[in-house]
């Protein structure tokens, strides 16, 4: 069954979450209004069609930085379809994008994405959570996008995205800092030889946290801070968190992001 859809607003990953669901058949619109070159470019390529309003969308994904999450829930003033929110914020977070959207007349379902812009099977999942859940997973079907639908509470799929990004990121952002501490004491060399004898992996996992701080970095200093406040909800430090977020807070945005 064709879904009619809107994604809110096409980034790097909404555009390719996009152009999985239009090569699936899926009508899908974005709303040109106030976007930047760079978006439309990346909305074109993915084939999805302007729009001017969301009246007649079956279903809206937000995909957008974390910080911009409220924000974009508040509009859809309107819309009373199933409201996708797949943005890297806490649960408590997601409670409250949950009731701006509610209180517009929409459904709340949450999302969490794992893995990269999905140009293949296998690589990307969305995980959902929520009573309309399922029917949200059913547009994925067919798709290069795998589906999955959690058990748990309504937020469930923001706790999983939180905590499964708590170990990728922060670790990275650790390795980082290691690093720097250790070229810091003139020890770098030593660190990478004794690295290379008892702990292989890390310098290959050094290199790539380099390289995705250097393009991504910018864009992940608030979601380590919903991981902050995923931690303390739930009674454990934060510090992990807002020491990332701190780390990540230093990477300039690249220009042609």
């Amino acid at each position: 069954m064709v879904s009619r859809i809107a994604i809110l607003h096409p980034g790097q990953m909404g555009a390719a979450v996009g152009r999985a669901l239009v090569g699936s058949g899926h009508d899908v619109t974005w709303l040109p209004a106030g976007r930047s070159a760079s978006t439309r470019r990346r909305a074109d390529a993915a084939g999805m069609r302007e729009s001017v309003d969301l009246r007649d969308r079956d279903v809206v994904l937000s995909i957008c930085p974390p910080a911009a999450a409220a924000e974009t829930a508040r509009t859809v003033a309107g819309f009373s379809g199933l409201y996708v929110d797949a943005n890297a914020i806490s649960p408590g977070t997601a409670s409250g994008v949950a009731a701006v959207v509610q209180a517009r007349g929409a459904t709340y379902v949450d999302g969490g994405i794992i893995g990269p812009p999905p140009e293949q099977p296998g690589t990307t999942r969305v995980f959902l959570s929520g009573e309309r859940a399922e029917d949200v997973a059913a547009i994925f079907r067919g798709t290069r996008i795998e589906a999955v639908v959690l058990n748990g509470d309504n937020t469930a799929a923001s706790a999983l995205k939180m905590t499964y990004a708590a170990w990728t990121k922060i670790t990275s952002a650790l390795l980082i800092s290691a690093c720097r501490v250790a070229a810091r004491h003139g020890v770098d060399e030593a660190l990478a030889a004794e690295w290379a004898r008892s702990q292989p992996e890390l310098a290959t996992r050094h290199a790539a946290a380099l390289d995705a701080a250097a393009h991504k970095g910018w864009r992940w200093e608030e979601e380590m801070r919903q991981i902050a406040r995923t931690f303390a909800e739930a009674g454990e430090p934060a510090g992990f968190g807002d020491a990332a977020a701190q780390q990540f807070g230093g990477w300039p945005r690249p220009a042609n992001s």
